[in-house]
């Protein structure tokens, strides 16, 4: 694995003068956040900071650095990989290509609701993926909610897979939603984020679809007043942690690491569904159409071919069995 040399000593530099700020702890532990200063995962990792502090008797400290201030995820995962960053919250998406056990949970209506994506993430299952970062030289430690994806457009209600036909959708780069739009019938437009609300607005494509504090906080809402929620992706966010770093320290601190991160996911589920509720609350304000009352039963089915795309390991396949089974 190779790693830039100047991102690799800019990291370095960085940690090394925020790490100053905590001399008083004896370990200090620098956790990396792509998403800005009281973001729900930002809050949720400081949390757990202030568990393992008290646990550890003030000995050990995790120091925050949110809004990508030691790089972008990708960046990061290396980092983390070579033990420069401690800690590292990442959505499940980046890792696709270099765990394969993450392309489960990150494909089109896996989870049914988000409480089954509850009762997954904290069993068996949710165990055998976490425990799938080993073999990379990370430590998996927890999940954090990211909210689901629905599609929003300009045009009409979607109640339907007919109502999708022909219509143009926004996606991110990427070939599993480019093939996830095409077999509900409708468009996959790829696009930077930055140029959809003028899209929409001028009629380049219908929408796009996002969660939806994303809806709401984009301004896309303004522009797209249907939003149909068919929840297609419910991709959760890891924090991982270096085994580097974890294997420095002694059992009983790893305990302490392992059980507050754990303690850590409910404040960061109460967050994130407080900071729904809020982007729902304006949207339905603004007098969108929400569209709650759907069949999603053939959305699934037509999944299919997606499945039989990217899901050829024996062993991944079993995972989505286990998943799919989960009541």
């Amino acid at each position: 694995m190779k790693l830039g040399t100047m991102s690799f000593a800019a990291a370095a530099c960085t940690v090394a003068m925020a790490g100053s700020a905590l001399a008083e702890c004896e370990i200090t532990l620098r956790s990396s956040d792509t998403h800005a200063d009281g973001y729900p995962t930002v809050a949720a990792v400081n949390h757990m900071g202030d568990l393992v502090k008290e646990r550890s008797g003030g000995r050990i400290c995790i120091e925050v650095f949110h809004s990508a201030q030691l790089g972008e995820e990708k960046d990061t995962i290396e980092q983390t990989q070579f033990g420069v960053i401690d800690l590292n919250r990442v959505s499940m998406g980046p890792f696709n290509n270099i765990i394969p056990e993450t392309q489960v949970p990150s494909l089109p209506y896996i989870f049914r609701s988000t409480d089954h994506m509850h009762k997954v993430l904290d069993g068996d299952v949710g165990a055998d993926i976490l425990a799938a970062f080993s073999n990379h030289d990370l430590v998996g430690l927890t999940y954090y909610d990211a909210g689901s994806r629905s599609f929003y457009n300009s045009q009409k209600p979607i109640t339907s897979m007919d109502d999708l036909a022909g219509m143009k959708f926004r996606v991110m780069q990427s070939d599993l939603f480019v093939d996830m739009v095409a077999a509900l019938g409708a468009n996959a437009t790829p696009m930077p984020y930055g140029e959809v609300y003028s899209s929409i607005q001028t009629g380049v494509i219908d929408g796009a679809e996002n969660n939806w504090p994303s809806y709401e906080s984009s301004g896309h809402f303004e522009v797209a007043g249907y939003y149909t929620l068919d929840q297609h992706l419910m991709v959760p966010e890891v924090l991982v942690m270096s085994k580097m770093s974890f294997d420095k320290l002694s059992a009983e601190d790893q305990a302490i690491i392992l059980q507050a991160a754990k303690d850590s996911t409910p404040v960061n589920r109460e967050l994130w569904a407080a900071r729904e509720a809020a982007s729902e609350e304006k949207v339905r304000a603004a007098g969108n159409e929400i569209i709650t009352d759907i069949d999603k039963a053939p959305f699934v089915a037509a999944m299919q071919p997606v499945y039989d795309k990217y899901v050829t390991d024996p062993a991944l396949q079993s995972l989505v069995a286990r998943i799919q089974a989960v009541e």
